[in-house]
């Protein structure tokens, strides 16, 4: 009833519809400032990030997990996980700790990712071409000469 009151005032012409604040920004925006290194974050971006992390503590909190995480990736430094996810569990980010529960569970090789200069990109980069091939040849052509395109493509 109250709704329908305050409403009735916009309809007669009593009264003027609140003017709209400014839009605010959306879960990629934000998600995409927290990515991006704070040195490369335009100063309006940084600006917003930074009054976002003011108002909203879990986000503050979630920020700064997620930057020693990159800086651990960035730098090398596996032999910070076991501490970044001892802390990440014992916050109360809910999403946050089930990440780093999951890291636990292969400890090992996310600690050695983490620190070895080794990296499995170009396996990566031909299982995405066979994928990508296989795609295009699906439902068209035989298993012979799928083996054909693949060896003849390199």
């Amino acid at each position: 009833m109250a709704v329908q009151r305050h409403l009735r005032r916009y309809r007669t012409g009593r009264g003027h519809a609140p003017t709209p604040g400014p839009k605010p920004p959306s879960v990629r925006e934000v998600t995409s400032w927290i990515m991006t290194h704070p040195e490369h974050l335009r100063d309006e971006n940084a600006d917003k990030l930074h009054r976002l992390r003011e108002r909203d503590p879990e986000l503050d909190r979630l920020t700064g997990h997620v930057r020693k995480f990159a800086a651990m990736m960035t730098g090398r430094h596996g032999d910070r996980l076991e501490e970044w996810i001892r802390g990440a569990e014992q916050d109360t980010l809910a999403p946050l700790a089930s990440f780093a529960h999951n890291l636990r569970r292969d400890f090992a090789a996310v600690r050695n990712g983490l620190s070895l200069p080794h990296g499995s990109g170009a396996v990566e980069g031909n299982i995405n071409r066979l994928k990508m091939l296989k795609r295009q040849m699906f439902g068209r052509a035989s298993l012979d000469l799928l083996r054909k395109r693949v060896l003849l493509a390199r």
